[in-house]
């Protein structure tokens, strides 16, 4: 193959020469090529962006420097804009157009596409919630070219800081005003997270295919029966059915299941057997609970709702001579730890909904966005990143394990559910007819 020499391509490109304009653009991209290829990108982008504000305007109002009788509007001069690009707003000049008749400036769609916040406010969610503080955000932002950089706004510790409130302040509305109209739940998950002075109380529901969906939260100092009332209370306005029956599951906290009966009536309620674990592990000695822990996990093993609840029982009855807390810590609620296994529910599923456990992997995703938090200045701002956070996890969810039997389970809790409910009418009528 020939060589070609560059005195031979210098003598071409003399011969040759490109226009002055073409000239100028290749040297600011050489220029910008030095600093990086992103930065390179960054420069033809805005190039591109230019041309195609050029291209609208003259659609609209013709070519320039022709007349032209029919057009609808002319060129106002130039603007200075402001355009999203890179988690960083930059100035740019915007052509203006008027319209003929005198009635107003109109509106360049081009520009308005690209001077949106959105991507700005949803970069910036992204990274709050990944653990990147606002002092450190500028440092995780791509280089675009020092040009760039020196028109860079937005990008403050303050603006970052004010576009996370508002973008977590959309996302709490959101969450917050969802229908839950066409939802079919077969379990319902409540649990609370601590946030310095402030509990939020949380739900996830589980739906027949086993999809985990957020459905709200509320906040308050305790975690009382009045705060999980009005968490429950608000599900149901936003058009939560459980007339069909679901299945609820809770911690071992009492004011949760005083709320579960007061709002959805007698609905199964399935215990935490984790919480209870611990609750009754921590009445005793180390020496004695390794064997109270294996004799505890044995009997919610067991798929036979009446012998696992003997061996409970038995267990209650020793421990209340030596141990009367952790005895009385057991009996409470007992029968509730195996609701799951009194409805038939088996293997793997049985693994899944005998715990809170779906809804603490949702709540970790919320201590972990959260970490840098040092100062929880309002029950506000705790439900803004409580809110944020359990989206975020909606994002990393999957089907729960088991969830091929959750079309049984639905079943028998209708089937519960119906055989209860007449029940509770006859004793309502009955009550009437003696208050008469």
């Amino acid at each position: 193959m020939k060589k070609v020499q560059v005195e031979d391509v210098a003598a071409v490109s003399e011969k040759a020469a490109l226009p002055e304009r073409v000239q100028e653009a290749l040297g600011e991209l050489v220029g910008a090529a030095k600093e990086g290829l992103l930065a390179l990108s960054v420069g033809v982008g805005l190039g591109v962006m230019h041309e195609l504000m050029d291209s609208e305007v003259e659609e609209v109002c013709g070519p320039k420097g022709k007349h032209d009788s029919d057009r609808v509007a002319y060129r106002h001069g130039c603007d200075e804009g402001m355009v999203t690009l890179g988690a960083r707003r930059v100035t740019v000049e915007r052509p203006r157009m008027r319209t003929k008749d005198g009635g107003g400036e109109l509106p360049l769609a081009t520009y308005e596409h690209f001077a949106s916040r959105d991507a700005l406010s949803r970069v910036v969610l992204e990274r709050m919630l990944a653990g990147i503080s606002t002092r450190r955000f500028v440092r995780t932002q791509e280089p675009v070219g020092e040009r760039v950089e020196q028109q860079a706004r937005s990008v403050s510790k303050s603006s970052i800081s004010r576009t996370f409130v508002a973008r977590t302040a959309e996302t709490l509305k959101a969450l917050m005003s969802r229908r839950l109209d066409d939802v079919r739940l077969a379990v319902l998950m409540i649990d609370g997270i601590v946030l310095k002075d402030h509990t939020v109380v949380v739900a996830l529901g589980i739906t027949t295919d086993g999809v985990k969906i957020p459905l709200g939260l509320w906040e308050g100092s305790t975690e009382n029966k009045t705060l999980a009332s009005s968490l429950l209370s608000d599900l149901v306005d936003r058009g939560l059915d459980v007339e069909q029956g679901v299945l609820v599951v809770i911690d071992g906290s009492k004011a949760l299941r005083a709320a579960v009966r007061a709002v959805l009536g007698e609905v199964p309620v399935q215990r935490c057997v984790r919480h209870k674990e611990r609750g009754v592990l921590d009445h005793l000695p180390e020496r004695d609970r390794p064997a109270v822990k294996r004799r505890l996990r044995s009997a919610w093993a067991k798929d036979d709702h009446d012998r696992a609840l003997d061996e409970l029982r038995t267990l209650a009855s020793e421990l209340e001579r030596s141990h009367p807390g952790a005895a009385a810590s057991l009996q409470e609620g007992m029968a509730e730890t195996l609701t799951i296994t009194r409805l038939g529910v088996r293997r793997a599923l049985k693994r899944t909904l005998e715990s809170t456990n779906p809804c603490e992997s949702m709540i970790e995703c919320v201590r972990r966005s959260s970490r840098n938090v040092k100062r929880w200045s309002s029950g506000e701002m705790c439900l803004r990143w409580t809110a944020a956070g359990m989206l975020e996890a909606e994002r990393q969810f999957r089907r729960i394990v088991g969830y091929k039997d959750l079309a049984k389970l639905a079943l028998a809790v209708e089937r519960e559910v119906t055989q209860t409910t007449p029940i509770t009418h006859t004793s309502e009528k009955t009550a009437t007819l003696v208050t008469a």
